[in-house]
């Protein structure tokens, strides 16, 4: 592939860098690294803050609740910023990670590829019958990708998230001996997560809880903090905010189990992946794309409610740590889903040329 220049849209709201919350936000940042490992040009339109690996253009950041008008201004800032990038750089394709990134489509005729990180339901029905020319959505999962009715003639194939095993460190064999205990549950605080029901499985089960996460100023996140989780908290069960990412490679490898209680259709799941190659069993929710990521009774429990939960939680010791390192190995390497995207852009950008088409160009569109 020659040298190419990629602009990486991030959501504006969110940070990008080896620290993020958001799935999305990561997977933006591994594959910024990948780019510039490659000898390719990397520049992240991204939030203050974040830490990338090529160039950084920097949208200002939010104080305060994130309303409409607040949501407003970010919009236009990130419109004018990627139409200025757009402008005085020469830039072969733009990839847009962010849930709202059809508010600053640029009107440039540069090829688009748009990653649908979260569920296909939450976004407008205008996204699958844009006009704008080169524009390719793709998904994250098969899962995700079977949700879909009706087959848009500019989705491509699900390319699956991946995590960087490098930054989970090896396999120690002496990894079931130091497992302390306690439990772990960590992401995004907000309704649709279920933390919650992870408190409530954790005192059924009577074991401590670490739940670490980011609690996004958004009304509903908040409210959702003050009504659902500051009550069920104690010495116990408690809320220790943002976890880097040394932090968080300390508590999943010291935690008993990982608990994931989405009550979203959750597309993929980094905080699984992440656990399983730390040799960390997962108990998750049957949601989404959750059951093709924890293998039931081998890799951890895949439960119906928090009554499962709990009777999984004191089952954990039945999983090895070591199968789930080797499952995590050998399914979630990030090096895959980087040649994948790499892969694609060649795709989109040999269907862009003038006069070639989808078809002509062997892109791996949805059937």
């Amino acid at each position: 592939m020659n040298r190419l220049s990629v602009v990486s849209a991030a959501y504006p709201f969110a940070h990008v860098g080896p620290d993020a919350i958001g799935g999305a936000e990561q997977i933006l940042g591994i594959i910024d690294r990948a780019l510039v490992q490659a000898g390719h040009r990397s520049l992240v339109i991204g939030s203050e803050g974040s830490q990338v690996s090529g160039e950084l253009f920097r949208v200002s950041r939010t104080e305060g609740e994130i309303g409409d008008e607040e949501r407003r201004r970010t919009y236009r800032e990130v419109r004018e910023l990627l139409e200025k990038v757009l402008r005085k750089e020469s830039v072969d394709i733009v990839h847009m990670h962010g849930p709202d990134f059809y508010e600053y489509l640029p009107t440039a005729s540069v090829p688009v590829l748009a990653t649908l990180h979260l569920p296909l339901a939450w976004y407008p029905p205008e996204i699958f019958r844009m006009d704008r020319p080169h524009t390719f959505l793709n998904g994250v999962s098969a899962c995700q990708m079977r949700s879909m009715e009706r087959v848009p003639a500019n989705l491509l194939l699900p390319i699956e998230n991946g995590i960087r095993m490098e930054d989970f460190g090896e396999f120690s064999p002496d990894v079931k001996r130091v497992k302390r205990r306690f439990l772990l549950s960590f992401g995004r605080i907000c309704p649709e997560k279920g933390f919650h029901l992870a408190l409530d499985a954790a005192r059924k089960a009577d074991f401590p809880i670490f739940l670490g996460g980011h609690v996004f100023q958004y009304r509903s996140h908040v409210e959702y903090f003050r009504s659902e989780i500051a009550p069920r908290l104690s010495r116990s069960r408690r809320f220790i905010g943002p976890i880097g990412l040394k932090r968080k490679r300390r508590l999943i490898a010291a935690a008993r189990c990982v608990l994931i209680p989405s009550l979203a259709a959750e597309t993929s799941s980094l905080v699984a992946m992440e656990s399983l190659s730390l040799g960390t069993p997962v108990i998750a929710f049957r949601s989404g794309a959750l059951p093709e990521i924890v293998e039931h009774g081998r890799t951890g429990f895949v439960v119906r409610d928090v009554d499962e939960m709990v009777e999984a939680i004191r089952r954990i010791g039945e999983i090895d740590p070591a199968d789930c390192v080797r499952a995590a190995r050998s399914r979630f390497s990030s090096g895959r889903m980087v040649r994948d995207y790499f892969r694609a852009y060649a795709d989109i950008l040999a269907a862009s040329v003038p006069q070639s088409s989808c078809q002509s160009s062997g892109i791996r569109k949805v059937a």
